[in-house]
């Protein structure tokens, strides 16, 4: 008997074609349902018949028409977050669970180091972004240690590994992460950019995390963010620290203004210099933004199917 819960990927761009592989070759728990897509020439599902997965370019009403529907439990949505609002409709009516890899946001946000076991009972589990799975488990850590008042990340991912579906979603993108700063990363005020390196050849994924705290002990805060990073490695192994903890005291004979707060701040600015290499499954490895996006969906999605096993064994 076939214990493995299977799962579809809606999308066959640069992000659903590298989880399709994820899942086949590194799940003990998952195994490939369906891989969807809108364009029957698209590499991805190419790939995917080479690999014996059964495959539909008709999108979401082919892959509800598909014979192997009946059997899939978990669908990935790696499409755009506009798209996602329709995607999420359909598969809740089926009873099917959603994780959305597109910034819309329609359920709680997931950071498997950050929110561990939480929200995996919803219908439907938001990434968030692959700036906010590189940054906000620093913030976190962070914030375990002090208050964090302001956090602002930076994100860098070569040009090449950003496909029409990254391109389409910058602005989601921005307002997702901020917001999931906050809400997961527990910083009062959150804020985020993305920048599209054309460099070549291309740059290895690279992430600035800048947090505003109150004072507080610098050792603590540097062993929470190494903790973290561990953490983070055990799904991600590219990731990693760029160089030390940067910190600086800033005083009130020169206290430094934030715009987005509408007020002077004293007290302790921490910096923090990642680096994601990827594990070049589809993409080549300076492509860590795909690499931890999908890491992480393929982490939740297994513990996902570990409680839902759970609870039919109940």
């Amino acid at each position: 008997m076939n214990q493995k819960t299977r799962v579809a990927i809606i999308g066959t761009g640069n992000i659903g074609t590298d989880l399709m592989i994820k899942v086949i070759k590194l799940s003990t728990v998952l195994e490939m349902g369906a891989f969807v897509g809108i364009d029957p020439q698209s590499d991805g599902l190419k790939r995917a018949a080479a690999l014996g997965v059964p495959t539909t370019s008709g999108g979401i009403d082919g892959l509800v028409a598909m014979p192997q529907f009946a059997d899939i439990e978990i669908v990935f949505d790696a499409t755009s977050a506009s798209a996602h609002a329709r995607h999420d409709a359909v598969l809740r009516r089926h009873g099917k669970r959603v994780i959305d890899l597109t910034p819309a946001a329609i359920g709680p946000y997931s950071i498997p180091a950050v929110s561990g076991e939480a929200s995996l009972d919803e219908p439907n589990v938001n990434m968030v972004t692959c700036g906010g799975q590189a940054t906000i488990p620093i913030v976190a850590a962070i914030g375990r240690m002090a208050k964090v008042h302001y956090g602002e990340i930076v994100a860098s991912i070569a040009s090449k590994s950003a496909g029409p579906g990254t391109r389409a979603n910058i602005d989601e993108f921005t307002e997702t992460t901020s917001r999931a700063i906050e809400v997961l990363g527990g910083a009062g005020r959150g804020k985020a950019i993305i920048v599209l390196n054309p460099a070549e050849p291309p740059l290895i994924m690279r992430d600035t995390v800048y947090c505003l705290t109150d004072d507080a002990d610098s050792a603590a805060i540097e062993a929470s963010v190494e903790a973290m990073v561990r953490k983070v490695q055990a799904y991600v192994p590219g990731y990693r620290l760029k160089q030390k903890v940067q910190f600086e005291r800033i005083g009130g004979n020169q206290p430094l203004r934030i715009p987005e707060m509408d007020r002077s701040f004293t007290g302790l600015k921490v910096g923090v210099f990642l680096e994601v290499e990827g594990a070049a499954h589809y993409l080549p490895a300076y492509a860590g933004n795909l690499d931890i996006m999908t890491s992480a969906a393929l982490v939740t999605a297994e513990r996902i199917a570990e409680r839902l096993k759970s609870a039919v064994a109940a």
